[in-house]
Order: structure tokens, then sequence, then C-alpha cells
């Protein structure tokens, strides 16, 4: 019973790790306000930061993972001449996970099946006492706010929240801030889901 375990525990941690290395989707719930009715003019910028976040070491780190995401939009960093302002901000809360069993509560997890009931779900599985992968889940935000600084008027807001098991930070904020642009500098109003793909693509 014991090689069996192990034989399934091995084929579930390689098929985790599979489907890291062809990438997957990341679906973000994103809301943004705008009053840009083209891409600006000299659309140079230099970072602002709050005074909590002027204190947080990792504020730079930060911001060097939502610059790709601002260069693609069209905005050119520049400290010296900016036109505009850039504050971003991330947060990562670790929840429970959703698909969790209810009924596992020593971490005896492994393969099985299944029935939803509310997030939940009802099974029988095999395993051993390992942490279980699907414990993991995440709860995400990140926010773009532009301002004009010869104005000092905010001339775009926009929000992007994920949910999801996905660890890397470093992989996920950075595709989180693509998603709070697109669409830059006329989104679609309103809530609206947008899917970008993280790492290479299943054939």
């Amino acid at each position: 019973m014991h090689s069996i375990v192990r034989v399934l525990s091995a084929a579930a941690l390689a098929a985790v790790l599979a489907g890291c290395a062809t990438g997957y989707r990341l679906d973000n719930q994103v809301q943004t306000f705008s009053q840009l009715a083209a891409v600006p003019a000299q659309p140079t910028y230099r970072f602002e930061r709050s005074l909590s976040q002027q204190a947080d070491p990792a504020q730079q780190a930060l911001e060097a993972l939502a610059d790709p995401a601002l260069h693609r939009a069209g905005f050119r960093r520049d400290d010296a001449a900016p036109r505009y302002s850039v504050q971003v901000s991330a947060r990562t809360d670790r929840t429970i996970s959703p698909w969790a069993d209810p009924w596992d509560r020593w971490g005896w997890g492994g393969l099985g099946w299944g029935v939803g009931l509310s997030g939940r779900h009802i099974g029988i599985g095999f395993g051993g006492p390992f942490p279980r992968q699907d414990s993991y889940w995440f709860h995400r935000e990140v926010s773009v706010i532009v301002r004009e600084l010869a104005s000092n008027r905010v001339v775009y807001e926009t929000h992007a929240v994920n949910d999801g098991p996905w660890v890397d930070n470093r992989s996920v904020i950075p595709a989180m801030f693509d998603a709070a642009l697109q669409g830059f500098p006329n989104p679609p109003p309103g809530p609206r889901r947008v899917d970008i793909q993280v790492g290479a693509a299943a054939r």
C-alpha cells in the first residue's frame, strides 16, 4: 500500500510541475476609470510614492514589476522631465482554497473524485501526510493611478483582482499589471475579465 501511495504522490507532483512548465492563463477582474481620450503626447512619467510606500523597502521591487507593463501601454519613464506621475500598489493575501477538502484536516491528500458543494468538494483519495497542493490559494490586487503633474489631476485609475493557486508573485504580479493596463487609454467601461497568458502556452 505504501508503494502505491508513493507512486500516486509522485504522479500528482509531476502533473503539477508539468502544468507550471507549460504556463497558464491568469484570469483577472479589471475596472478602469479614464479621462484620457488618446495616448498622451510625451507620455513620460516618474513613480510617485505615498508616505507608507516611501517607508516600504519592497516598493522599489514592485515598481520594477510594473514598469514593463507601463512601457507596453505607451509610457516612457523619465525621472528628469516627467509629464505624469504613476503610483502603483499591490496586495497579496493567502486564504483557504475553495477546493480544499473539509474532511481532510490532517493534510492527507492525493488523487480522487468529488462532488462540488458551495465551492468545496467531498471526495475519496489516496495519499500520504504531505502538504496538499490545493491548500494554496491567494487573493491579489494591483492598482495603477496616473496623475498629470501640471494640473495635479488624476487622469487614469485602474485595478485588477485575481484569486488563484499561483505562488510566484514575480510572475503573477507583472501579468496583473498587464491586465490592469489593457485597453489604455480607452478601456471598456465597467468591470470586465481580462485573461493574460503566463509562461509558455500549452500545445
